[in-house]
């Protein structure tokens, strides 16, 4: 499956604006548009059972079977490109269904913007597409990948 969209990265200035929040399910108004069933993704055990990709260039971010599927409720700002307009403040998706990997050196290709506030926005690492997914630095083994903005392989 190949989707087209325009993408979009944050300058460090806009994302100081849109920092992640954590969002209960009732504050949620963005539902999940996953590309396959979730037992199509999610082993018995909870892994994933395909290769993670960036949706732009198609680098593997992830193995299969090295993160667990994660229902969390996780604000991340818009997927943008660094020639885009500004954005306006507030904007991007309440998100739950998250790939949830607790080691960093797990990943095949991730980036991590600079803090904005106590949170890092991961990326991906080859062509700078973000965010992808949500780091909070007060828990080191927390990093979570939005099933919605990445593809499965």
């Amino acid at each position: 499956i190949i989707y087209l969209k325009t993408f979009y990265t944050l300058s460090i200035g806009e994302m100081c604006i849109l920092s992640g929040v954590e969002m209960d399910k009732e504050e949620s108004s963005v539902e999940s548009k996953e590309c396959c069933t979730r037992s199509e993704l999610v082993s018995e055990d909870g892994k994933n059972l395909k290769s993670v990709l960036c949706q732009r260039c198609g680098s593997k971010v992830l193995c299969p079977g090295m993160a667990v599927y994660s229902e969390k409720e996780l604000f991340l700002p818009p997927m943008r490109n660094k020639k885009a307009p500004s954005l306006t403040e507030g904007s991007g998706d309440n998100l739950s269904a998250h790939w949830l990997v607790d080691d960093m050196y797990t990943f095949e290709n991730v980036g991590f913007t600079n803090d904005v506030g106590r949170i890092k926005y991961l990326i991906c690492a080859d062509c700078e597409i973000g965010p992808i997914g949500w780091h909070c630095l007060d828990d080191k083994k927390s990093y979570y990948v939005a099933v919605e903005r990445v593809d499965h392989a």
